[in-house]
């Protein structure tokens, strides 16, 4: 079980960056799912610092139509980069509740603007590498990883973060089964690692992740950025963007536990958890259950 470690859960209401409303709902589906009792069974103390100020899509414009919200989303991942630097400086590891995958912007930013530029896994269906000039959909949640390597243009920079908050040669991003002829593009040029749904089911979840933890390891911070679209849609109905073929409801926990056991876990997001699709509400609770095994439980 895991021993001496302190998380501050900060949630962030934000479905500015989707296309589809609900996911706005996540942090309350995750809480009420048990997360903070779970935790504690664990041995974990948490703290529960609630959610930051999300403003409500219907009092606002739209903006950019290649970026629809961004202001809004910027100023929205500013507060979480400052929850999440607080969070750093007591020594606490940052549980970020979305919403929606823009979140991320801020978790990486206030983490970079501590550490220095770190690691992150990125367990998505979708690979979140478009910019303003690639979208298909104008949708800002398919652009927080190019945004955080400093690829999506000046609308993503801030005082509250330096870009890029991540290394490029630090970045794997693993579950891949939907990726946009952009960010295919992005993906050759930039080098990033990617390991997709064939590379799972050719060689199996635990080749997989020793080779991506490999890539992660020595950098400043590594954050584990969790969408549960990553999740077949059988196991996690309740999604921002299902997509068919995902990972088992055992696979995603032995990525998960290999997380666990490799202790490079700086900081852990749970995002796209969208209640409206959901049934029973059984996809936070899977989130409660994956957070779990990232930070340490084990069967026996």
């Amino acid at each position: 079980m895991p021993a001496g470690r302190r998380v501050a859960i900060i949630g962030a209401e934000l479905d500015l960056g989707a296309g589809r409303r609900g996911v706005d709902m996540g942090p309350s589906a995750i809480r009420y799912a048990g997360l903070g009792e779970r935790l504690a069974d664990l041995g974990i103390a948490s703290q529960d610092w609630g959610n930051v100020y999300t403003p409500v899509r219907e009092t606002m414009d739209v903006g950019d139509e290649n970026a629809r919200f961004l202001t809004e989303i910027r100023e929205t991942c500013e507060r979480v980069a400052a929850e999440v630097r607080k969070a750093a400086d007591q020594d606490l590891t940052p549980l970020v509740l979305g919403g929606d995958h823009s979140v991320a912007i801020g978790t990486l930013g206030g983490l970079a603007s501590v550490h220095g530029p770190g690691g992150v896994l990125w367990f998505d269906a979708h690979a979140d590498l478009n910019t303003p000039a690639t979208t298909p959909s104008g949708a800002v949640h398919g652009m927080p990883l190019a945004a955080a390597l400093g690829r999506a243009g000046v609308g993503f920079e801030s005082n509250s973060w330096t870009l890029p908050s991540v290394d490029v040669e630090r970045v794997a991003l693993i579950g891949a089964r939907s990726i946009d002829p952009g960010e295919r593009d992005a993906i050759r040029e930039a080098g990033i690692g990617v390991y997709t749904i064939s590379d799972i089911d050719r060689r199996g979840v635990e080749p997989v992740l020793a080779e991506a933890l490999e890539r992660v390891s020595g950098a400043p911070f590594v954050h584990v950025s969790v969408d549960l679209d990553l999740v077949d849609p059988s196991v996690a109905p309740g999604v921002g963007s299902p997509v068919t073929g995902g990972l088992s409801y055992r696979e995603a926990h032995l990525a998960m536990e290999l997380v666990a056991e490799s202790g490079l876990l700086t900081s852990l997001e749970l995002v796209e958890v969208n209640p409206i699709l959901d049934h029973e509400n059984a996809t936070a609770k899977l989130a409660v259950d994956l957070a779990a095994s990232a930070l340490g439980a084990r069967i026996l």
